[in-house]
């Protein structure tokens, strides 16, 4: 298959085009590289991928509507995996403007491409913040979903609404994909499990939000992927309500899909599998919610189940050793 990759230098992004690569389905990337985090590792992943012959790189934003007609026209894409996007929750509450950017303008310019494009499948990145001040758990996918936290969460509600419009409209088969707390190896390094490990190889103490008395659904990224290359197989079809709890659209060949481990996990256990991995105590900084946050997260999977055969199954502290031991290769600490 054609398929197109935007955020292919990013954590997820990178991971999935490497899978397909190697599956040698002809994958082109698009990444614009911002300084958001740490390029290197970007250029990195990337480089990871160009070691591949069938795999070619466009360094553009997605909001780049004249740059990315022309990768289009170019690729014919059967298959668009979307998931460039202004990520993080902290960084939105100071920088609003950069989200509706990328995550708004850019989504639509994809989406509507895969139109023009009548693309075979189209697979949206979406989050689990979008479920925002959700009490009802776990978070399923037909839960509605009317209150989000954040410009992060409303951004990528807005482009799961306009994929659903012109799925309705001119019958793109979509899957939007809410991920929850996806971590591991080349992960990113703006989100906690990062953060807490760097902190500890450098003897800084690590900030612990609402005390700890934090619960995520933390998904490791091999799950992830193995998740999201299952459900490329498996485009909707409009009508075909065949499955219990289906979250498929009435009017449109449209699907809404949890990806995440099902198990949510204390802060706390979480931060213990990280020094036992490392070998070293962290020094915690104890500190009230931040704005924006959640007490709980906790994905219902019993769709992804039914689509895939398949559910995350990698065990949290199995996972944290993995980033660790990846994090020592990487950045060879003291």
């Amino acid at each position: 298959m054609n398929i197109i990759v935007t955020g292919a230098a990013g954590f997820i992004g990178s991971e999935i085009a490497l899978r397909l690569l190697r599956e040698g389905h002809s994958v082109t990337g698009i990444d614009c590289f911002t300084p958001y985090y740490d390029v290197k590792l970007k250029e990195d992943r990337a480089a990871r991928l160009a070691a591949f012959p069938n795999f070619r790189l466009a360094r553009s934003r997605v909001e780049d509507n004249e740059t990315m007609e022309r990768v289009f026209d170019r690729v014919r894409p059967d298959v668009i995996l979307h998931f460039a996007a202004q990520a993080g929750v902290r960084y939105s509450l100071d920088h609003p403007r950069e989200y509706i950017d990328a995550n708004v303008v850019g989504s639509f310019n994809i989406i509507d491409l895969a139109r023009r494009h009548k693309a075979r499948h189209l697979i949206l990145a979406s989050t689990s913040s979008a479920y925002g001040a959700n009490q009802k758990f776990p978070f399923e996918e037909r839960d509605s979903a009317p209150y989000p936290l954040t410009i992060y969460a409303a951004t990528k509600l807005a482009a799961e609404l306009i994929a659903h419009s012109h799925s309705h409209l001119y019958g793109v088969p979509t899957t939007a994909l809410r991920f929850f707390s996806v971590y591991g190896p080349w992960g990113r390094p703006d989100m906690a499990f990062f953060l807490f490990t760097d902190k500890i190889f450098k003897g800084q103490p690590i900030d612990v939000f609402n005390n700890g008395d934090l619960l995520r659904d933390f998904t490791y990224i091999d799950d992830l992927v193995e998740s999201i290359r299952r459900l490329m197989d498996v485009p909707p079809q409009q009508g075909n309500h065949m499955i219990r709890g289906d979250s498929l659209s009435p009017v449109a060949p449209y699907r809404l899909v949890n990806i995440g481990h099902a198990a949510p996990v204390r802060l706390m256990d979480y931060i213990e599998a990280i020094e036992d991995s490392i070998g070293r105590t962290a020094v915690k900084n104890m500190l009230g919610m931040q704005p924006g946050d959640v007490q709980q997260t906790y994905a219902d999977v019993r769709l992804l189940k039914a689509l895939t055969g398949y559910t995350p199954n990698t065990d949290y502290r199995e996972g944290i050793a993995k980033f660790v031991d990846w994090y020592k290769s990487y950045y060879n600490p003291a």
